[in-house]
């Protein structure tokens, strides 16, 4: 049940992250989440999107460098421990998160973190049966 999340590779240089959103907000690409990293020469911007296939060929269309990565998106409730509480999961089943963001949703008092992790499945084995929300492609689509 992963998502997708696009990586986008983006020179550091001023001006080219407000390229990237100008292409999506262009083609009416709903970004719903975003993690920006960055090096001396250069940045991964690390999206989830309302539709990830479209996303991903109007921005190689447009000269971008981009790859999908499987990532596991948790709901997560706004409550001291929350975050905790996954990670004990996650270590309890030995699996290593590489690296994590959030996002809020509006319309409930929780978040979603967003986890890249080694095995999405076993990530997510960790998590069953506990009660935890594991949100699909579509779940984060209807946000």
């Amino acid at each position: 049940m992963s998502v997708k999340q696009i990586s986008v590779f983006l020179e550091n240089r001023p001006g080219r992250l407000n390229d990237m959103t100008q292409v999506m907000a262009d083609h009416n690409i709903d970004m719903i989440a975003l993690s920006l990293a960055e090096t001396k020469d250069f940045g991964i911007a690390r999206l989830i999107v309302d539709d990830v296939y479209e996303t991903m060929t109007t921005l190689k269309e447009e000269g971008f460098i981009c790859r999908l990565t499987p990532v596991v998106a948790v709901e997560i409730p706004d409550e001291p421990g929350g975050l905790n509480k996954i990670l004990r999961y996650f270590t309890a089943a030995g699996v290593n998160v590489e690296y994590m963001y959030a996002f809020m949703d509006k319309s409930v008092d929780s978040a979603f973190m967003i986890f890249r992790v080694e095995d999405a499945e076993q990530a997510e084995a960790a998590l069953a049966g506990k009660g935890i929300r594991v949100a699909s492609q579509d779940d984060l689509s209807e946000l």
